[in-house]
């Protein structure tokens, strides 16, 4: 078998075909805490990367937004606010239960009425050419199978001068927090998913996930690679987390 039929499931070398539903099972899993654990595994400081994300999108009343691998939920329902009745937002994920959790989250505080949810696919997403104002991904993309593919769809969906930005898990700066990273991830990370999720392996995987995501230079050229332009990143807490933005011109 050659490097192109295969891909990494975390550290393990699997099938191509294989990797969508083994992260499926994984995020089955994981849906019922997903929240809960975001807090713990965080320290809460998620939000803080997601409400800066929101800033950067510059999302307005009367805007399409796509927020893909949308989980729970936590970025369409600030969107929904901004956009307004006139606006529309899609949450959009390829795992039927976290959608689920999403749908049920959104619609428990009641949003509904400029909220829609779809079950999608990154890398072939079902929207026609140039629809949305902004497309985000907040930590979905390590988990793609095929990147490249998925970055042209979303580009492909985005209205000419509309933004991308995706935030995700990233390379830390400097050596020593690095370090001290790994070892939360490795050691701290599963325990806390076995102790508070029962899924011990499932956390194991999302860490070693994060380790085998492009850093911010490669993620930054392959959405140049893609099509976009004007393309950045910002750091937060020292490099663990994220977030790039690329326009479409």
């Amino acid at each position: 078998m050659s490097d192109r039929d295969t891909t990494h499931f975390g550290y393990q070398q699997v099938p191509v075909g294989e990797k969508q539903g083994k992260v499926a099972d994984v995020f089955h899993s994981v849906a019922a805490k997903y929240d809960v654990m975001n807090d713990l595994m965080s320290a809460g400081i998620h939000r803080i990367w997601k409400r800066f994300t929101i800033e950067l999108s510059a999302v307005r009343p009367g805007h399409r937004v796509l927020d893909i691998a949308g989980g729970t939920g936590d970025l369409a329902a600030r969107f929904s606010t901004l956009v307004g009745r006139e606006g529309e937002v899609v949450l959009a994920d390829i795992n039927s239960s976290m959608l689920n959790v999403g749908r049920d989250r959104l619609i428990d505080k009641g949003i509904t009425g400029n909220t829609r949810f779809v079950q999608a696919n990154a890398e072939s997403l079902p929207f026609p050419d140039d629809y949305f104002d902004c497309i985000t991904i907040a930590f979905g993309l390590r988990n793609v199978t095929d990147k490249d593919k998925a970055l042209r769809s979303m580009l492909r969906v985005l209205k000419p001068g509309g933004c991308l930005l995706v935030l995700e898990f990233s390379k830390p700066a400097n050596p020593l927090l690095g370090k001290a990273y790994d070892t939360y991830s490795f050691s701290l990370l599963p325990l806390m998913g076995k102790l508070v999720a029962n899924d011990e392996n499932s956390y194991r995987y999302l860490a070693e996930s994060i380790r085998m995501h492009p850093d911010q230079e490669t993620l930054k050229n392959m959405m140049i690679e893609a099509g976009f332009s004007r393309c950045e990143f910002h750091n937060m807490t020292g490099g663990i987390v994220a977030v790039h933005k690329g326009v479409k011109a």
